[in-house]
């Protein structure tokens, strides 16, 4: 008997001490002391068409169970559709951080806490709770891939596949551009470098560990073996030997000469008249030469440049890209990517290796300024601020743009004019 007391003894307890546990955790998950049941389906009586997206096959878990207010706060918010967080700490209440923190590479939209963008918060009719499905999702942000890759004559089976095949759409802690893997290991997963085909078409260079993004377009192109649209000569008539050492050489892929030097032996017209001149862009003199600029094998760019001319010129001239970008009045050659309008990339007589001889030329390439002003201008028409020095253009105005309209260096307008013309100054 006494026995039998001490177990109902021991089981009582046993009960009020489970209780005692659930109940912390009972009243946090009924925290907005709804009524019995009432969890999620309180909120359908008002979001009646809610309904209709409880029956997508797709519905995020949260919602599935009826757990609204794990999102939302019911009552007031400082947040846009009464979240109870901005959205990406709402996210990362579940989902953790989605960008690790030695990652390479990471999704800007990810990054700024955009899960909306890609993903609906609710159900959807596509896996993950994609508003869009495959390709299409990311064509939306990606529009001029998207556009690419839908014109050209071969397309990378992968990217038929899906853009995920080869890209993470977080982040990646492997390689840039968000890649699953780094190039080559990424290709290796498809193509089998001791086939020998694979020698063959690479002309027996040991390339099984080079970067193939430096000749092919993984995205796709309208050349055969999806090299870039535009192929270096030496490389489309498979004649790597030309500036490379042989294949069975202890250095394949050693150049047979420095620099500018190796081009010299194709281009050396080009090249003699740049040494001719007075003043030369650095990048050709350097170590790597014409490969500071220009890729020598392959290039979705004209002229086999590296990048487009903007991010490429910004490589070095990163502060003149960025007052452009601050200034009131946009230069239309610095918008359309085009410095080459102004400036030879590659060697002038003129200053700043200005394409004309002068300013005033260079500036008359798309402006008439005798129909412009009646200022004078010219060598024989001195600026007062500095007698060795001519009124030109850019005595008013700086060609990359400043803070105030018509590229001005100075404002209100009396300002500068009465810089020079002290007499009409107050």
């Amino acid at each position: 008997m006494k026995l039998y007391r001490r177990y109902r003894y021991a089981l009582v307890l046993s009960v009020v001490w489970l209780v005692c546990l659930a109940a912390p955790a009972h009243a946090e998950d009924n925290r907005f002391k709804l009524k019995m049941g009432a969890k999620g389906k309180i909120c359908l009586n008002c979001h009646v068409d809610f309904q209709d997206k409880l029956k997508d096959p797709f519905v995020h878990t949260p919602v599935k169970n009826g757990d609204c207010t794990g999102c939302h706060s019911p009552h007031a918010s400082s947040h846009a559709k009464m979240l109870a967080e901005q959205v990406s700490k709402v996210c990362a209440g579940c989902h953790g951080e989605m960008v690790p923190k030695n990652a390479v590479s990471a999704h800007k939209v990810v990054v700024e806490g955009g899960c909306v963008k890609c993903h609906d918060p609710h159900s959807a009719k596509n896996k993950f709770n994609l508003l869009k499905a495959g390709n299409e999702l990311c064509f939306g942000c990606h529009k001029d891939m998207g556009e690419a890759v839908g014109k050209v004559k071969f397309r990378h089976a992968p990217v038929e596949k899906g853009c995920l095949t080869c890209h993470n759409p977080h982040a990646s802690e492997k390689s840039a551009f968000l890649l699953v893997d780094a190039v080559p290991s990424l290709c290796l997963g498809c193509h089998k470098t001791d086939a020998p085909s694979f020698a063959k078409q690479h002309m027996n260079y040991p390339v099984a560990k080079a970067r193939c993004t430096t000749c092919h377009n993984p995205h796709g192109s309208n050349r055969g073996g999806i090299l870039f649209d535009n192929v270096h000569q030496p490389v489309a008539n498979r004649m790597c030997n030309q500036c490379h050492m042989d294949p069975s050489s202890s250095t394949p892929f050693a150049t047979k000469k420095p620099g500018y030097e190796l081009c010299r032996g194709c281009h050396s017209n080009a090249v003699n008249e740049m040494l001719g001149k007075n003043k030369i862009h650095w990048p050709v003199l350097g170590k790597k030469g014409c490969l500071n600029c220009h890729n020598p094998h392959a290039s979705t760019q004209a002229k086999l440049l590296r990048a487009p001319m903007i991010p490429l010129c910004n490589t070095c001239h990163n502060d003149t890209i960025q007052r452009q970008e601050r200034s009131q009045t946009k230069h239309p050659p610095i918008q359309e990517g085009n410095c080459t309008i102004c400036h030879n990339p590659h060697a002038s007589d003129a200053d700043f290796l200005f394409a004309q001889p002068t300013i005033i030329g260079v500036c008359n390439t798309c402006h008439d300024w005798r129909n412009h002003t009646g200022h004078p201008l010219g060598e024989k028409v001195m600026d007062p601020r500095n007698r060795n020095v001519a009124v030109t253009c850019e005595s008013c105005h700086r060609a990359h743009g400043t803070e105030n309209k018509h590229f001005i260096w100075f404002t209100p307008m009396d300002e500068m004019c009465t810089q020079c013309h002290k007499q009409v100054g107050r």
